[in-house]
């Protein structure tokens, strides 16, 4: 080996060893192995920050941003809420829920999918009586299995696709992935909802591992263009019961009514008296296109500012608002907040919202301006809630969203238009039409993952030139002497496995598509079975909880330990392998 060779195994062996340990986040050890690279002379000073340029690192973080707009929009909970049941058997309801999580991650973010079908899985599991962990490690594996598919379903393939541009000067495409990795999922979900579920542990007491979520009582109002309008009451009930919402009863003309207003026919400027969470308050809304209940001044709010924040605090008996009626402190005109609801404990409340007198103890749901929540909080002299990422779908604008994104995804898969910059239109006019507030553009991308790829990408160049990735690649080949084409393809497919098992998917790829494309060249054949199987193996992580975020953010919630994961994600795997290596050599021979 030679000396630059020697010093860049040395730090890629250091960055692994340190990820493994986990003391440090990812990204700065990654991007503390860049600097002692260019220090040390085996990176060129001129190419350090190449990687923050890199198209794979800019789809990433675009497609981060595109996933929030999505959300935003309602595009998301137009498919739960008419998909999501909870009487449903719980293998058709992984089978459901899996499925929509693989559609979902082959066209966005997967960690972004799964975090935004979890809340909806924990929920359905809460209705149904049963352990979240039965179903969230499903989900999540869903997730993973679902961005194989497509190019921007998960970093890997964007890494993958590029690496195959510098290398052969040609990316991979939308679509490419299909073949395979639509085939890997499809049979992976499969076997996770008819047979993987029962090799998890079941646990009692895993949900009681997530954080209590208040139930506020809260007014949402018909509009007068509203399709409820001529509706009884009582057939909201299907539409509240799949959004977990309970409906108290209705305000008209200023006068509450009970028991009987179950067969009255709704009105516009009715307000109906509810019971929910935040988030199933805003689907609610969302899904039948009612209005906050103070709609002038939420008119006024939105034609103020570029977008509405909600935000949840508790009120100390210090509090300014503390034995007031929002009415009497005049929280509309004096901070341009509205009172959405009050959770409680122990006491139901009687009166009209704006006419409730808050007392200390109370946690109060408010919608203020984009980017003035701290203000608001300070004024009334509450204590903030842990923020736990509440916003205001807006619902009016879901098939735009839609439009714009779809659009740019068939664009980039007939070639019109390079990918990054598709992706980058769709941002762009996401904040043009509010459907992204300018304030919040920045808040959607994960920069770690920016900093680790921007830091591993050069840091992958170096070790190519220097002429590492040959020596890998030399030294699985002759591992492999004699062996057919399967048994090689294999072999590398378990080892960025492993290698994906225990650190980051992302660094895992950049290290060992270069190897592939190496083994292919040694072999004489085509590089494109050996990138094929390097993406589908670096996206397989599923034995550990660290090997893939999706199998983090499950951890707490679903109550698991580190030891669970393999139990389902071990035979996943080996079906991965073995259906993944014939349809390789199918779709792309050697």
């Amino acid at each position: 080996m030679t000396q630059d060779q020697i010093i860049l195994f040395s730090l890629f062996g250091a960055v692994f060893a340190l990820l493994l340990w986990g003391k440090f986040r990812y990204d700065l050890v990654a991007f503390s192995a860049l600097l002692v690279g260019v220090v040390l002379g085996v990176v060129p000073a001129k190419d350090a920050f190449s990687g923050f340029g890199h198209p794979a690192t800019l789809v990433v973080a675009l497609v981060l941003v595109v996933s929030a707009g999505l959300v935003r929009s309602g595009a998301v909970f137009l498919i739960t809420r008419t998909l999501v049941d909870s009487s449903r058997r719980l293998g058709g309801h992984i089978a459901l829920m899996g499925g929509i999580g693989a559609v979902l991650s082959a066209f966005m973010n997967n960690v972004a999918a799964l975090a935004l079908l979890m809340p909806v899985d924990i929920q359905t599991a809460r209705k149904a009586g049963r352990s979240p962990g039965l179903s969230l490690m499903p989900l999540s594996f869903a997730t993973i299995l679902g961005g194989m598919a497509t190019l921007i379903g998960t970093p890997p393939n964007i890494i993958i696709a590029s690496i195959r541009e510098d290398a052969l000067g040609e990316p991979f495409r939308m679509f490419d992935f299909a073949p395979v990795g639509g085939i890997t999922a499809l049979v992976g979900l499969a076997f996770v909802a008819l047979i993987g579920w029962r090799f998890i542990p079941s646990r009692d007491d895993a949900g009681s591992r997530l954080a209590d979520v208040a139930e506020y009582i809260a007014e949402l109002t018909v509009p007068e263009d509203s399709k409820q309008i001529g509706k009884r009451l009582a057939e909201l009930d299907e539409d509240a019961a799949k959004t977990d919402v309970a409906i108290l009863g209705l305000i008209r003309n200023g006068k509450r009514r009970y028991g009987a207003a179950r067969n009255t026919i709704l009105q516009a400027d009715d307000t109906l008296i509810l019971e929910a969470s935040p988030d199933a308050l805003d689907e609610f809304r969302a899904a039948l296109s009612l209005n906050f209940a103070d709609t002038q001044r939420e008119e006024r709010l939105k034609a103020a500012g570029e977008g509405l924040d909600v935000i949840e605090v508790v009120v100390p008996e210090t509090a300014r608002i503390a034995g007031k009626t929002v009415e009497r402190l005049g929280l509309s005109w004096r901070q341009s907040a509205i009172l959405m609801g009050i959770s409680r404990q122990g006491t139901r409340i009687r009166e009209h919202l704006r006419k409730t007198e808050v007392k200390p103890g109370d946690i109060l749901l408010l919608l203020v301006p984009t980017g003035r929540g701290p203000d608001v909080t300070d004024w009334l002299g509450c204590l903030p809630l842990a923020d736990r990422g509440l916003t205001v779908t807006n619902d009016s604008k879901t098939w735009l969203a839609i439009g714009l994104f779809v659009g740019a995804v068939i664009a980039a898969s007939l070639g019109i238009i390079y990918l990054p910059i598709a992706l980058g239109l769709v941002v762009v006019a996401y904040v043009l039409t509010k459907i992204i507030p300018l304030s919040e553009l920045y808040d959607h991308i994960e920069w770690p993952v920016v900093v680790l790829l921007g830091s591993m990408i050069p840091l992958g160049a170096a070790l190519e030139g220097a002429g590492g990735t040959e020596l890998i690649a030399s030294t699985l080949v002759d591992l492999t002497q004699g062996m057919p084409s399967w048994a090689i393809l294999t072999v590398l497919m378990l080892v960025t496995m492993t290698l994906s098992d225990v650190l980051n998917n992302t660094a895992t790829t950049i290290v060992a598509a270069p190897v592939g494309i190496q083994m292919a060249q040694s072999l004489n054949v085509s590089a494109d079975p050996f990138l094929m199987a390097v993406a589908v193996a670096a996206s397989s992580a599923f034995l550990t909880p660290i090997g893939h975020k999706n199998n983090t953010l499950i951890l707490g919630p679903g109550g698991y330990k580190f030891g669970d994961y393999w139990r389902l994600g071990l035979p996943l795997e080996i079906l991965v392998v073995a259906v993944s290596i014939p349809a390789i050599l199918v779709f792309w021979p050697l």
